[in-house]
């Protein structure tokens, strides 16, 4: 497309609307424009400072009034709920909290371990101490205000000195209260998990000594035995629902497309399950023995050893034997080896968890359908009718083997399966309805989630039907009037040069016949004779359109005289 000679186009087009009609079609392209900024500019807005998110909730009133006036300052928008709750644009909520929070509100939403942000000169111990109780109560009870159904937490710890005798020493304690949202409740796990929590932060503190209590002063908690096992029978009935549901589907699975869909088969099982905890532990020997350790030592020794001195008393046995002779040495020699063999007995020991269910019994029921087909009448002929044929034994028989084979059918066990064969009640399908809930399932599926993007295309579609059904035809008709105006104004009486030249050719022609014929001379003026026959054309126009020719004398003066020509008129 060339963008040049379309807007020369365009301009020659514009250059000959009247003044009025320039007027409107200007006037008519600001409105649509204003209109597009408008409706970008609001749905941006409502998109994004239109959604409002909350700021700050559940506020006393002293820090609602703070907040409120900070935001005045800031000439923010805000909007007040019921119980304080405070909202502000969604685009800005995190940035004005931030700001809020940079000044200290809210004061009442209590104080943690900042509390040894600023350290205070000449603090004793037992400040420090009471320091760190507060900052431990206020970081629990921040913990415990994270759970949703929690509005409000107050926690207060009872911790003994510490002594050194056994006998007076005391378990710590601890005490909460939950202020709940209206209309919401602590579940057993979550109360139990407060108790839990609370005592993993505080030394030696037991969960059994935490007590909590709810804004009315009701315990929370007291049953906590009960409670645990409704939930665990609530559990064990959620997993027998479970299984048998999976083992339903695994039937009709398996016979659907043997009966001709899954509307023609029912199944029911009911599994019976032991829950009961067992573990076991056993030990075995091996009968083999394995050497552990050996150990052996030997000993020997060689030498002689001196005679024993005895005898009658006197200088003979005093004296004893003369040393140095062979005859007074006697010869030893001792040998002892010494062996330890440990043997090491095999024994291996096994420990044995049962699993969370054990099946016990497994009984299941299955009705099918039949077959169908076209009734004849005594003829042979078909009917319109539809003739029930019950399914054969062997057919039944082989739907239990599938059946049995799918669940996992133990007869040993004592399991049971039925399949049986009966006729289905045929209703007749209200299609209307059927049509309908598939039409809306489609909508909410479909089409929901491009809400936003339908209400752009509607408004495209709008601008459109407005263009081709007001705008596009109101320019026709004003191009029509103009394009009328414009042959009025413009007389259509003007002589062309060649259609002067042939006239004046024959005018020639016939005046030289007639001046022949008269005996006339050929001496005449070409530029009079033009002027003659211009005049007698202009004479004769003037008698069939006087109007035009008064406009178009009038346009010649004017552009003569020039504007200026016409104010002087």
């Amino acid at each position: 497309m060339d963008f040049k000679v379309l807007f020369s186009q365009l301009s020659v087009l514009y250059a000959k609307l009247t003044k009025q009609q320039k007027i409107i079609i200007a006037i008519a392209i600001v409105g649509i424009v204003a209109f597009l900024i408008f409706l970008v500019v609001f749905t941006a807005k409502k998109s994004t400072s239109g959604q409002y998110a909350v700021l700050f909730d559940s506020l006393t009133s002293a820090d609602a009034a703070k907040v409120v006036e900070q935001l005045d300052k800031d000439n923010i928008p805000y909007k007040i709920e019921a119980n304080n709750v405070i909202k502000v644009p969604r685009n800005i909520v995190y940035k004005e909290r931030i700001s809020i929070a940079s000044l200290g509100l809210p004061k009442d939403s209590g104080v943690g371990f900042e509390l040894f942000d600023k350290q205070q000169f000449g603090a004793t111990s037992f400040d420090q101490k009471i320091k760190h109780l507060r900052a431990l109560e206020g970081e629990l009870a921040r913990t415990i205000i994270a759970l949703s159904p929690v509005e409000k937490a107050t926690v207060n710890l009872a911790l003994p000195k510490d002594t050194l005798f056994v006998s007076k020493q005391v378990d710590p304690t601890a005490s909460i209260m939950v202020q709940l949202v209206e209309g919401r409740m602590l579940t057993t796990k979550q109360i139990r998990g407060i108790k839990n929590l609370v005592a993993a932060a505080v030394p030696k503190l037991k969960p059994s000594n935490v007590m909590l209590i709810n804004s009315d002063g009701v315990t929370l908690g007291d049953n906590d035995e009960m409670s645990q096992m409704s939930e665990l029978s609530a559990t064990q009935q959620k997993y027998k629902a479970k299984e048998e549901k999976k083992k339903q589907q695994k039937i009709i699975d398996v016979i659907a497309p043997f009966v001709g869909g899954k509307e023609k088969v029912v199944a029911q099982v009911t599994i019976e399950f032991d829950f009961s905890q067992q573990k076991s532990t056993s030990e075995k020997y091996d009968p083999e023995n394995v050497v552990r350790s050996e150990q052996s030592s030997e000993e020997k020794r060689e030498g002689t050893s001196p005679k024993q001195v005895g005898g009658v008393p006197g200088t003979v046995s005093n004296i004893g034997p003369v040393q140095g002779l062979a005859s007074n040495k006697i010869k030893e020699k001792y040998t002892k080896s010494t062996g330890t063999t440990n043997y090491e007995v095999g024994k291996t020991v096994s420990t044995t968890k049962s699993q969370f269910a054990r099946i016990k019994r497994i009984t299941a029921a299955v009705v099918v359908d039949g077959k169908y087909k076209i009734k004849k009448d005594k003829d042979g002929n078909p009917t319109s009718e539809m003739e029930y044929v019950p399914l054969s034994e062997a057919d039944l028989n082989a739907l239990t083997s599938l059946a049995s084979r799918s669940i996992g059918i133990d007869s040993n066990r004592g399991d049971k399966i039925s399949v049986q064969n009966l006729q289905f009640e045929r209703t007749p399908i209200n299609h209307g309805v059927k049509s309908v809930s598939q039409a809306i399932t489609f909508t909410q599926t479909y089409l929901a989630p491009f809400s936003g993007l339908f209400k752009y295309l509607f408004v495209l579609i709008l601008l459109l039907i407005l263009y081709k059904k007001v705008i596009a035809p109101f320019a026709d008709k004003m191009l029509e009037v103009s394009k009328e105006d414009e042959d009025l104004e413009v007389p259509s009486f003007m002589i062309e040069e060649e259609e002067g030249d042939d006239l004046v050719e024959k005018v020639q022609s016939m005046r030289k016949k007639v001046e022949d014929q008269l005996g006339l001379g050929n001496d005449f003026n070409e530029d009079d004779l033009k002027h003659e026959v211009i005049l007698e054309k202009v004479k004769t126009m003037a008698d069939e359109t006087p109007e035009e020719v008064a406009s178009l004398l009038e346009a010649l003066l004017s552009e003569e005289a020039e504007i200026p020509g016409r104010e002087r008129r």
